[in-house]
């Protein structure tokens, strides 16, 4: 399922690469998508009108019982099963026949969620979404909007059941929420005051906040070790957190030339991908030579794996991996949503018993000689768009004159005033507890 700036939301087959539906779903930007943990393939969108709607994949006649199937208005569903549904078009004020609680086409709305009027509802855009999550467990889903506060909704209710406002004493717009993958009632977001925020749902109070030095774009918990988690930033780089310690960060990763839009978890949880302003799509692996995502051993060193881009691809606002961890999706600004190999190299489809003892054979050589320079050149080395190169190298003379300004005052301060710090304690500006 994708979104657009359009307020489309299309339903994609991706064995046959085709579009199953197209639904008129929202009037201005879709700022969100997910879907639910039951069977009945159920999805929620929300937009930038301020609405939250539930749809299907499955088209509502597949579901209808036998009686009701015996009625023209079924019928007529059922032959139009499979074809684009005629959404009503901007600035149209038709009347139509059918009642408004009934869905505009086979795949819904099937419910359609606003919040209640507030004294924020006269100012434009007060109450837009920006992002929504479900319960890994539960039949439930929170949204970040506007208002600089987090909702809980139940599907069954039109309005939230809980709303948790005024954050840590700010009223700054909340940008991400996402639910913790083993604890039911943990709650983790970015707001724009450059805040990564804990929030229990089940006491109603603010755990733990932490400032950076630039703003958080997006977050995501790690499905297998899930306190652990990795936010995108402004400043062009990457942090994995560990939720119990939020005072530093327990990894860096370096590369982007651009604001880091979206990241996400591979199944394993051994890497994650990101998409960036500057145009491309990198992959690094949190855990090497036995270690976990929190440590992440001594062959971590926080640089891409590889880096995917093309002449056409414009700047990449949502990443993603299917459940096989054998393939990446990416969607970006020239309107494409683009199928990548997860590993570049590796064969489609089934390996012979020659096959994989040659590829594990050509593996250790590498790791046996990734030492000499030569065999690292070939194996590290990343060919890179041209402005990529050239915004990499001037980022590399300012860390350059930075450090030796740094050097310069250490060295020519009092004793003991003046001391080095490092990069991972120059992105956190204080914590709030």
């Amino acid at each position: 399922v994708s979104g657009c700036v359009d307020g489309t939301v299309r339903v994609w087959d991706m064995q046959r690469r085709k579009m199953v539906v197209n639904l008129e779903a929202h009037t201005r930007t879709v700022s969100g998508l997910v879907f639910g943990n039951g069977i009945e393939g159920m999805f929620y969108s929300c937009g930038e009108e301020g609405l939250v709607k539930a749809w299907s994949i499955f088209p509502r006649a597949s579901y209808n019982t036998t009686a009701d199937m015996d009625s023209d208005d079924e019928s007529s569903d059922e032959e139009e099963y499979g074809k684009k549904p005629k959404g009503r078009r901007k600035g149209s004020h038709k009347k139509s026949d059918k009642r408004e609680d009934e869905p505009e086409s086979p795949h819904g709305p099937h419910n359609v969620y606003r919040l209640p009027p507030s004294r924020n509802s006269m100012h434009h855009n007060s109450n837009a979404f920006h992002s929504i999550d479900h319960h890994w467990h539960d039949n439930q889903f929170a949204t970040a909007s506007s208002d600089a506060a987090v909702h809980l909704w139940d599907p069954e209710r039109s309005t939230p059941i809980s709303t948790y406002g005024n954050l840590w004493g700010g009223d700054d717009t909340v940008t991400t929420v996402r639910y913790n993958p083993a604890e039911r009632d943990l709650i983790a977001h970015c707001s724009n005051d450059r805040g990564i925020g804990l929030h229990d749902t089940r006491t109603s109070s603010a755990l733990q906040k932490t400032i950076m030095s630039m703003k958080s774009n997006c977050l995501e918990w790690n499905p297998m070790e899930p306190y652990m988690f990795v936010v995108g930033n402004e400043d062009h780089n990457a942090y994995t957190f560990d939720m119990r310690k939020l005072n530093r960060p327990t990894g860096m990763y370096k590369g982007h030339v651009g604001a880091v839009m979206d990241v996400a978890w591979s199944p394993t949880g051994t890497e994650f991908v990101t998409g960036s302003y500057d145009k491309t799509i990198r992959m690094f692996s949190v855990r090497k030579e036995g270690g976990t995502a929190g440590h992440a051993g001594s062959g971590s060193t926080g640089i891409a794996r590889d880096v995917y881009h093309t002449k056409r691809m414009q700047r990449v606002f949502c990443v993603g991996y299917t459940f096989d961890h054998k393939y990446l999706l990416s969607g970006s600004d020239d309107t494409n949503i683009r199928l990548w190999k997860a590993r570049s190299s590796e064969k489609i489809g089934q390996l012979s018993a020659r096959e994989e003892t040659s590829l594990q054979y050509r593996k250790a050589l590498v790791q046996k000689y990734v030492h000499l320079p030569e065999v690292k050149r070939i194996s590290k080395s990343r060919r890179v768009p041209k402005f990529v190169k050239k915004e990499t190298q001037a980022a590399m003379v300012q860390k350059e004159k930075r450090r030796r300004k740094e050097g310069n005052m250490v060295k020519h301060s009092k004793p003991g005033t003046k001391k080095f710090t490092d990069e991972k304690g120059k992105t956190i500006v204080k914590t709030v507890d």
